[in-house]
């Protein structure tokens, strides 16, 4: 099933990441799964086992370290579910099956800050309770997976009807949709042999149909009008409910003997009198716990019977005016090949003499980049190690876990710089036995901001919080060439068009790259800034630069302008306001 699953998969990987909903020459859910997949059949392959609980481990095992991306992260969280369902089990029912894909759906909502509908986790969460429902009429796991298959199937279809993005552009969830191949692959793998062919029950190809282009209105260029302000920009700070967001674990083998029963169901409804967005994810002796609260120390009492607290980590929201929440990241590039991705550490570790022992730092720092300039930045403002990614590869959790084990420091900071390496950076973080904070930095210019807030000499929550504010207050802005014609949130796009991406809204289209530019930081100046950072990239010319320069200049006297080489690939300019 493993198998067939991911050579299907792989096999329409450039589909899945067709769907990807914006048209960014780097989106890559099908390259990420693809990567994730093919990560948990290798340590399937060197791990044969007539037992399935033993086999469903094994998969599991390679999925959650080689997780690439949000639907990678997805992925291995579904199975880790599936797999721990059967892991005493030497062969499945189909109710235990359809169990085992119930606790995967389970996982990986936990794992997930704020589900969003209309994704992968619907498509899956729909298949897994029609699995429930329908297991103990199923003659078969074939009959049921069958099943699981059609229902998935189904929910994908309606996903563009829970996420109005997917119906502007009219495409079905690429994570849902790497699902389905996967699910289709089970199906073929287990009715091949009992049915002599599984053709005939795939009349109907599984994937939506992916039109050739979306039709747009005839609106002449110079109509095109920039999206209006973020949800953040229109939100008054007082709005802000749960103002205290949270994060710590609480370990209950410190505490031994003295930690009291851990009723999950119960502590969840105490949290959740005064918060929200709760998030308890359990793993043997170690309970990671989210919210956002009112009243923080109420949050802390109420933990403290169940064992030793440690990691706490507590920011004021209104301060910072922003709420901290996991989302579906746009997509990423793909890259048929990620193990080429490199460590850059700030020193040669292949240069260390064999027993040589640095001493202990008391602090680390990990980022995620891509360009020379951008990594020589980083290196040159107290980053230890550059991970090589972000617009074009996604670092997986095993890169990050490398990356820890090889530096020595008492506490150590991540920085993805990119949405959708957020989940692969926490879950490393989840399964290190080190100290971890990840700082959620999603664009390269939050990741600078948040390196030049770190202070060698504060506590470790005194740095998060500044770093985290830090990134809070820079408006990001990045331009590309549009990959084929949509229209998104009344923005009208042309391949071959470059867009401006400000934060996660495409702001600007235009042919021409310096209007493209001009459009992107005059929306990105909407409410004023006193640093201009210009970021080259591997496309821009010294001519068009100057030109970008003078016309900021002309149009925002009193600004600051920073221009440094960031050689970053497929994006000739990202931009940051502070």
């Amino acid at each position: 099933m493993a198998l067939l699953g991911a050579e299907l998969l792989q096999h329409n990987a450039e589909r899945v990441n067709a769907l990807n909903v914006f048209p960014v020459p780097d989106g890559d859910t099908g390259t990420n799964m693809n990567l994730t997949m093919s990560s948990g059949i290798r340590e399937l392959r060197s791990k044969p086992s007539e037992h399935i609980g033993k086999s469903a481990e094994a998969l599991s095992k390679g999925l959650l370290m080689g997780a690439r991306g949000n639907s990678g992260v997805i992925l291995s969280q579904l199975f880790r579910g599936f797999s721990k369902s059967l892991s005493a089990l030497q062969e499945a029912s189909p109710v235990e099956v359809a169990a085992a894909l119930q606790h995967g759906v389970d996982m990986a909502y936990k794992a997930v800050v704020k589900p969003v509908e209309g994704t992968i986790l619907t498509v899956a969460r729909e298949a897994a309770k029609h699995a429930v429902q329908y297991a103990r009429r199923a003659s078969s796991v074939a009959d049921l997976m069958t099943e699981v298959h059609r229902k998935a199937h189904e929910a994908l279809q309606r996903t563009p009807d829970q996420l109005p993005v997917l119906k502007q552009v009219g495409v079905v969830d690429s994570g849902g949709q790497g699902l389905v191949y996967i699910y289709e692959g089970f199906v073929r793998s287990l009715t091949e042999t009992e049915s002599g062919g599984y053709q005939e029950l795939y009349q109907q190809p599984s994937e939506a149909a992916l039109p050739e282009e979306v039709a747009l209105p005839a609106a002449p260029r110079n109509e095109r009008k920039s999206e209006p302000s973020s949800a953040q920009a229109r939100l008054n700070t007082e709005d802000i409910e749960f103002l205290y967001d949270m994060e710590f674990f609480i370990n209950r083998k410190l505490s031994g003997s003295n930690a009291v029963f851990f009723d999950e169901s119960a502590y969840k409804r105490i949290l959740e009198k005064d918060g929200d967005s709760i998030l308890v994810i359990t793993d043997d002796d170690i309970i990671k716990v989210h919210v956002h609260s009112r009243r923080p120390g109420d949050v802390l009492n109420a933990s403290l019977p169940y064992g030793e607290l440690t990691d706490i980590h507590i920011l004021n929201m209104r301060e910072q005016h922003r709420d901290i929440v996991e989302h579906d990241a746009t997509a990423e590039p793909g890259s048929s090949d990620l193990a080429a991705a490199q460590l850059l550490a700030g020193q040669a570790l292949s240069g260390v003499a064999p027993g040589q022992v640095f001493e202990q730092a008391p602090y680390g720092i990990i980022a995620v980049a891509m360009g020379d300039g951008i990594t020589d930045m980083f290196l040159a403002s107290d980053v230890d190690t550059v991970l090589s990614g972000g617009q074009t590869m996604n670092p997986s959790t095993e890169d990050f876990l490398k990356a820890i084990d090889a530096l020595s420091a008492d506490h150590i900071f991540l920085l993805p710089n990119n949405g959708n390496i957020i989940l692969a950076a926490e879950q490393a973080a989840e399964l290190s036995d080190r100290n971890i904070t990840v700082i959620p930095t999603r664009t390269i210019p939050q990741g600078l901001a948040a390196v030049l807030a770190f202070k060698e000499d504060e506590t470790p929550e005194r740095n998060a919080e500044w770093m985290k504010s830090a990134a809070a207050n820079v408006v990001s802005g990045q331009v590309t060439k549009a990959v084929r014609n949509t229209s998104i949130d009344g923005v009208n796009i042309v391949e071959g068009d470059y867009i401006g991406i400000k934060e996660k809204a495409i702001v600007v289209s235009h042919a021409d790259l310096l209007a493209a530019c001009q459009g992107l930081i005059g929306s990105m100046m909407e409410n004023g800034g006193d640093l201009l950072t210009v970021l080259t990239g591997d496309e821009a010319s010294a001519e068009l630069t100057a030109a970008v320069c003078e016309w900021a200049e002309s149009q925002y006297p009193d600004i600051e302008l920073e221009v440094q080489h960031g050689g970053q690939p497929l994006y000739p300019y990202l931009f940051a306001v502070e």
